[in-house]
């Protein structure tokens, strides 16, 4: 019975034992199996809050100090006052005559009146990409100006002088007589993610504010590759672009949108709005683009794009089905310039451009792109779909001309057509040479559209009053007779129909 006892104590004293030095042991965090967490995370240590605003700060700090303010100022020039005439009819019945009778008589009396001229002011923003004084900025906010004042941020002030220009890219760069200034890095903009975080720094609303210090706003990267319409600068190429929530305001243009190391990855260029302030969609030019045209610039040399020398549209659904394409890879060329790159190469209408140099093609951007980004004179290979056939063709590059012509023409209303002949939907009138001169039409044979009938298949393809076609299934279309023929020979099937606008697919019915 003792001896029982004895043992029971024991076992007692032990699990006793056991318990307190478990409880000892944890408190102190002697278990290795406690300790690999905090090991763990150790290695990968959380950002705090401060450590992100002071990420900011530093990236203010560091680039700020290369952010300056551009004012400029343009001479522009007005006629002199007109002098109110009355007009109490003309004797002969003829405005024109009694124009003219009185522009000679008031010539005569008072002279040739002087033109005025006043000064118009502009302002944006630059980055010291040098420490020389070299000055990355837009090219429409030094645009014509007679005078560029650079103001630094710590208030001095230079005058600055235009040392090369690109009006395609918008980029221009400027320097001022100064030395050891503080300068920002051109980062590797084809490294930028959607949703990183960025940083705009600029002068918003110039002299608005009253300080040389520039304006820090955040954001992220919101898309990448955006393109925006031409303006009533054709020369200029708004593609590619980066897109950012970063607050850009008036004034902001040229000024840098940076990443969190301080490295420049664009030049802001333009804000979309429908009220003319800041609506949290702002477009930046590339770094890597940037980086080309300062390169040239700063050499001296002029800045050139390769050039194909082709009209191209992006393929749809109708298209790629009717060319008998899997998916929609490629563009439709759907016009070359004559005497151009891809005409001398044997490139024609209808063709679709599937590789370039090798690299797929699937859209207007990527041709843009890569072409312009080639180096003239080199020699690539264009693989193309001809009549649903594969080809390889070899284009030399050319230079692309400075003043291309890329108007987009004016479709007006030609009242009610002389020919009344439905062909799904559409109603059209042979081209005249009086139509030609009256709209400005590139197109010298062809028949024009007069009219579409709503919910036709016409309308569903989205042809348009004004269009004039010039093919239909690969089959020329000079004359009204041509059409007729063409209408009735493809009567059942799908037609292609090329346009002044491009190629469509008019479905059979």
């Amino acid at each position: 019975m003792f001896r029982q006892n004895r043992i029971l104590f024991f076992v007692l004293t032990l699990i006793i034992g056991l318990i307190v030095g478990l409880t000892v042991a944890t408190k102190f965090e002697i278990n290795p199996k406690v300790n690999a967490l905090p090991q763990e995370s150790a290695l990968m240590p959380q950002a705090s809050s401060v450590d992100f605003e002071n990420i900011f700060i530093n990236v203010a700090e560091k680039v700020g100090k290369a952010v300056v303010s551009i004012s400029t100022e343009t001479t522009q020039k007005a006629g002199g006052p007109r002098v109110r005439r009355y007009y109490f009819g003309s004797p002969f019945g003829n405005k024109d005559f009694e124009d003219d009778f009185f522009n000679r008589f008031f010539e005569d009396f008072f002279g040739n009146l002087p033109e005025r001229e006043y000064k118009q002011m502009g302002l944006g923003t630059g980055v010291i990409i040098d420490k020389d004084g070299y000055i990355l900025t837009n090219e429409h906010v030094i645009q014509d100006a007679d005078k560029i004042t650079v103001t630094l941020p710590d208030g001095r002030e230079f005058k600055a002088e235009v040392k090369g220009t690109d009006s395609r890219s918008d980029l221009a760069l400027v320097k001022i007589k100064a030395d050891n200034l503080p300068v920002a890095i051109l980062g590797d903009s084809d490294l930028v993610k959607i949703g990183q975080w960025v940083v705009a720094i600029g002068n918003p609303f110039g002299y608005m504010i009253h300080s040389p210090e520039p304006t820090v706003t955040a954001g992220v990267v919101s898309a990448l590759h955006r393109s925006l319409p031409r303006t009533t600068r054709r020369d200029r190429d708004y593609t590619d672009l980066i897109q950012t929530d970063a607050a850009i305001n008036p004034g902001n243009s040229g000024g840098p949108l940076v990443n969190l190391k301080g490295e420049i990855i664009g030049i802001n260029v333009a804000i979309f709005t429908t009220s003319g302030g800041y609506q949290g969609v702002g477009f930046a030019i590339p770094g890597n683009v940037a980086k080309k045209v300062v390169n040239r610039l700063i050499q001296g040399k002029k800045v050139v794009y390769g050039w194909l020398g082709v009209s191209v549209q992006e393929l749809n659904e109708k298209l790629a089905e009717y060319f008998g394409l899997k998916e929609k890879q490629g563009v439709l060329v759907s016009g070359a310039i004559k005497d151009g790159p891809a005409e001398k190469a044997g490139i024609k209408n209808g063709d679709i451009i599937l590789t370039f140099d090798g690299q797929r093609v699937n859209s207007v951007r990527d041709v843009l792109k890569l072409t312009g980004n080639t180096e003239v004179g080199k020699k690539v290979k264009l693989g193309i779909l001809r009549d649903k056939k594969p080809l390889s063709v070899e284009v030399e590059i050319g230079e692309r001309p400075q003043n291309l012509d890329n108007l987009e023409e004016s479709k007006p209303s030609l009242g009610e057509p002389e020919v009344k002949q439905s062909f799904r939907g559409i109603a059209v009138q042979e081209l005249t040479q009086d139509m030609i001169r009256q709209f400005d039409l590139e197109e010298k044979q062809g028949v024009i559209i007069t009219n579409i009938e709503p919910n036709s298949p016409a309308d569903e393809a989205g042809l348009q009053i004004g269009d004039v076609i010039t093919e239909i299934n690969k089959q020329p279309i000079k004359t009204l007779p041509d059409y007729q023929l063409a209408i009735k020979k493809f009567k059942h099937e799908d037609c292609l129909l090329q346009t002044s606008r491009g190629y469509v697919v008019l479905k059979a019915k």
